[in-house]
């Protein structure tokens, strides 16, 4: 039996019996009939649908989304009198109704609706229905409840990109809470099936993000403990696998980003040396990959800039030298223009820092 979104009211392709009334009940979507049919009847291991269109490879807009953020609502609430519903803080910011216009008067919440909108988050890609064995029909029956357990990445990757673009349009909160389901649900398998590779991965990003998010809130202490739990579960993987090297070096460098600014530089110098340490095992590793290159000039410059206001400025200014002979010997093909510019734009900061330096020895 293929698992769908509970929301889902059309036969799927192996209960025929139902056919008809499901038919029926996809009429409202967006998507015309006939494609639809096609979709169910092409595979009996065909990938769940949504039928409002919140799948992890779309971008589509579905009926429980907020038009101002295109996440799904968070902390519904109401325009009076124009009674369009958008997420509190997204609303917050406008004194006239974004969709009609409006005058908003005052800002309702919309309980009922965001109560629908939680089921759904919770139901979404993990549902997975009981059959009896003799007719092979959904048992809906008080004696065979409903299963849920999750069923694919599919959840994993929806909860992500509803976070992703509530985070890009600063609904911080909103983007927090998906990401904490995201979470939980990674952490309870990983006490199924232990401590996978692919699981740790996805635990890391994901609490690098929720940390990312606590840092948009100002809220220092839990953005260092999120990025310090996806620091250990990123240790544990290979690190010659690019992307993972790469988000653990970026979490080591935001926890030093945020002991520097908390003015505990000795501190923050050991996480950017740890940092630094992870991407020269890349480049070590393949010296072809230009953009972890780049990566360590970054790291060598966190370290030296670290080491100038611990007043070690020799380290300092061995570590800068480094770095600009390091992205000096880079020769980029025409087609890398993004990387060309990132390369250009350290070495004018590093630069800036040795002759600035100068300057001051001169006066």
């Amino acid at each position: 039996m293929t698992p769908v979104c509970p929301f889902v009211k059309a036969a799927r392709p192996d209960d025929s019996s139902s056919k008809k009334s499901g038919e029926n009940s996809v009429r409202h979507l967006a998507e015309p009939e006939s494609k639809l049919k096609k979709e169910f009847n092409n595979s009996a291991n065909a990938s769940p649908k949504c039928p409002f269109g919140y799948d992890s490879q779309t971008f589509k807009l579905g009926p429980l989304s907020c038009l101002i953020c295109q996440a799904l609502l968070f902390d519904s609430s109401r325009c009076v009198p124009c009674s369009h519903v958008f997420c509190k803080a997204c609303i917050s910011r406008f004194n006239d109704c974004p969709l009609c216009g409006a005058d908003i008067e005052k800002i309702e919440p919309d309980e009922n609706l965001q109560r629908t909108v939680d089921r759904f988050i919770e139901g979404h890609a993990r549902i997975k229905r009981s059959i009896s064995s003799d007719k092979g029909e959904e048992a809906a029956t008080e004696n065979k409840p409903v299963i849920y357990e999750d069923v694919s990445l599919e959840r994993g990757s929806f909860l992500v990109q509803q976070a992703m673009r509530a985070f890009r349009a600063q609904n911080i909160e909103s983007a927090k809470s998906r990401l904490s389901i995201c979470a939980e649900d990674i952490r309870g398998q990983l006490e199924k099936m232990g401590n996978t590779s692919e699981l740790c991965s996805q635990l890391g990003a994901v609490l690098g993000m929720l940390g990312d998010c606590c840092r948009a809130m100002g809220d220092a202490d839990s953005a260092i403990a999120y990025f310090e739990e996806s620091v250990e579960f990123l240790s544990k993987l290979l690190k010659d696998d690019l992307e993972i090297a790469h988000t653990l070096s970026v979490s080591l460098n935001k926890i030093g980003d945020l002991k520097y600014y908390d003015g505990d530089l000795q501190a923050s110098r050991s996480y950017y040396f740890r940092s630094l340490n992870v991407r020269r095992d890349v480049v070590k590793q393949k010296s072809d990959v230009l953009s972890q290159v780049i990566d360590v000039a970054v790291s060598l410059a966190k370290v030296a800039d670290a080491d100038r206001n611990l007043g070690n400025e020799s380290s300092a200014t061995d570590g800068f030298q480094e770095a600009i002979d390091l992205l000096e010997s880079l020769t980029l093909k025409s087609e890398a223009s993004g990387l060309e510019q990132k390369r250009l734009s350290v070495l004018e900061f590093l630069r800036s820092q040795l002759a600035d330096k100068q300057e001051e020895a001169t006066v």
